[in-house]
């Protein structure tokens, strides 16, 4: 009887430690960022390295499905040698509404927008940022 209670103990305590009945595996969103104009005088097509500098005061925001509560604040990374940059974000399963958070005039044509993430999966949504300078 005691080799039965100990060998249950064992199981409990393995399911318990496996995370079988604990929290949901993460999902991944993540895309790259764009920007710009920079300069008034840019022609479209023109190619103009962006400095990291100006991605530094924006963000990625992730709100709650309805758009209404603030979850989290992304950092965008610059990388000038690709002159790109992208944002990366762990997030629980669910929906999300993802927006930017609109330095001056700053706006995006495709945010606001809701997002699916499922556990194990990475949801690639790419941000085009249009400053408003013309």
């Amino acid at each position: 009887m005691k080799l039965k209670a100990l060998l249950l103990i064992v199981i409990i305590s393995g399911l318990l430690f496996s995370g079988c009945g604990g929290s949901a595996k993460m999902g991944l969103l993540q895309g790259k960022v764009s920007i710009g104009p920079i300069y008034p005088v840019e022609q479209p097509g023109q190619t103009t390295t962006i400095r990291c500098d100006v991605y530094d005061s924006r963000k990625i925001i992730i709100y709650d499905k309805s758009g209404t509560k603030l979850l989290k604040q992304v950092d965008i990374e610059c990388n000038v040698e690709e002159n790109y940059a992208r944002y990366r974000v762990e997030l629980e399963p669910g929906i999300y509404t993802v927006d930017i958070n609109h330095i001056g005039i700053d706006h995006c044509k495709s945010l606001p927008k809701q997002v699916e993430i499922r556990s194990g999966i990475t949801i690639r949504l790419d941000v085009d940022i249009d400053t408003g300078i013309r």
